[in-house]
């Protein structure tokens, strides 16, 4: 690694404030000063050429540093052009250390992979808001947080709420939205037969996060993975797993270069170890959702189908109370079926009666003749499907309890609840 200034003194060229000159995060090898040299040289040629444009004149001059800015600038928009067309071989090129890393990468989503943005989600606008200021915020404006010591990018978020309210899914859309890389973390993929060998793979999952950062480790069900370690019938590697994966997560404090993030997803957080609650500072509900937000999530799921002219998404969002995402989309599937089951019974009487009076049998229906869905439908698939979660269930109203306690908005009342006794 050179400077500019030795550069130039080395090939005997005169340049005019290096001084002012700022490669901002560039390392500046050989390669980048010829480029950059290369740059300005055209620039002041053209330059020079344009206010003098007879050749015969021997052009004697100095690089100035509005052309050595302008070969700066040309440096870092070809170092961070888009590379987002090639990412699954840039992927399948980082350098693994070892097997535990190169079993992960094999399992890692680029971002143009995963399908998932905010727009998919059809509610959560608060939470949404809130993961956009911690993860998205931080990469798209980084000269706001270079200030001081404490606006450094979130480390550890948790989303947590009852079945099927969207948090795997915002998690997916933090990683697409970010341009981060997603590495999904369960049992499976981090436990071994061997004896040792899971503490291995922990070290490996945050390894190769930083190799290939901007990075998402995402755990779904958290509880199951960083529950309490003081459950005795628990073995002694889990415990052994538990503590390599907090003293790795830690370690990414010190990098704060590094854009790492973990983040867990969970539907039962008084479950966690106190260790773990501390290390996720950012704690979001991701609660049940109310009428207005039935409505929207109604809207996205329904954003392709062929809907009748007179269907009221309000009367399917106000028949749905208690429904969470997941219900609701169970609850369109149900009732996208029926067109179709009417459709295959009238193409079965047709076929039976064209058989009784000898005549050929009618063709086959196609999509084309399948009807729009009305406000019946849903009403029908309303009597089959219902809600997952009871809104006055102990489960949610623990939830809530935690939320008052830990999450983020809390109340943080001080009365103690019944599982910490």
């Amino acid at each position: 690694m050179i400077t500019l200034q030795k550069y130039a003194t080395r090939i005997d060229l005169e340049c005019s404030d290096l001084e002012t000159i700022y490669v901002k995060d560039r390392t500046l090898t050989n390669e980048c000063i010829d480029t950059i040299v290369g740059f300005a040289l055209s620039h002041q040629l053209k330059h020079l050429t344009a206010t003098n444009p007879d050749p015969s004149i021997d052009l004697q001059f100095s690089l100035s540093s509005e052309s050595l800015k302008h070969g700066v600038d040309m440096l870092e928009s070809i170092q961070s052009g888009p590379k987002t067309s090639n990412k699954r071989k840039s992927l399948k090129d980082i350098a693994t250390e070892n097997e535990f890393e190169k079993r992960l990468l094999a399992d890692v989503i680029p971002p143009d992979e995963i399908g998932v943005t905010f727009e998919d989600i059809g509610a959560l606008k608060s939470v949404k808001e809130t993961l956009k200021e911690l993860v998205m915020l931080p990469l798209q404006r980084p000269e706001l947080f270079s200030k001081g010591q404490l606006m450094k990018p979130c480390k550890g978020i948790l989303l947590f709420g009852p079945p099927g309210t969207g948090k795997t899914m915002l998690a997916k859309a933090v990683a697409t939205e970010a341009g981060a890389n997603f590495i999904n973390i369960s049992m499976s993929s981090i436990s071994s037969k061997w004896f040792g060998e899971g503490e291995k793979y922990v070290k490996a999952v945050f390894s190769l996060a930083s190799k290939i950062a901007p990075s998402v480790i995402f755990v779904d069900e958290v509880d199951g993975m960083l529950g309490r370690r003081e459950n005795p019938g628990e073995h002694e590697a889990m415990r052994k797993m538990k503590n390599e994966f907090m003293v790795n997560w830690d370690g990414l404090r010190t990098k704060n270069k590094e854009r790492v993030l973990v983040l867990a997803a969970t539907n039962r957080p008084f479950d966690l170890d106190e260790a773990v609650i501390r290390r996720l500072p950012r704690r979001l509900m991701v609660n049940l959702p109310d009428a207005s937000n039935r409505r929207k999530i109604i809207s996205v799921i329904l954003a392709k189908e062929d809907l009748a002219d007179d269907l009221d998404l309000e009367a399917i969002a106000n028949l749905t109370v208690g429904y969470s995402g997941s219900d609701l989309k169970n609850l369109c599937v149900t009732a996208a079926h029926l067109p179709i089951r009417e459709l295959l019974e009238k193409e079965k009487k047709e076929r039976a009666l064209a058989e009784v009076e000898n005549r050929p049998l009618p063709q086959s229906c196609s999509s084309n003749d399948v009807r729009a869905l009305r406000i019946s439908d849903f009403k029908h698939a309303h009597e089959q499907v219902c809600a997952s979660v009871s809104s006055d269930s102990t489960n949610m109203n623990e939830l809530v309890q935690w939320n008052d306690l830990y999450g983020e908005g809390g109340s943080r009342k001080t009365t103690t609840l019944s599982y910490f006794m």
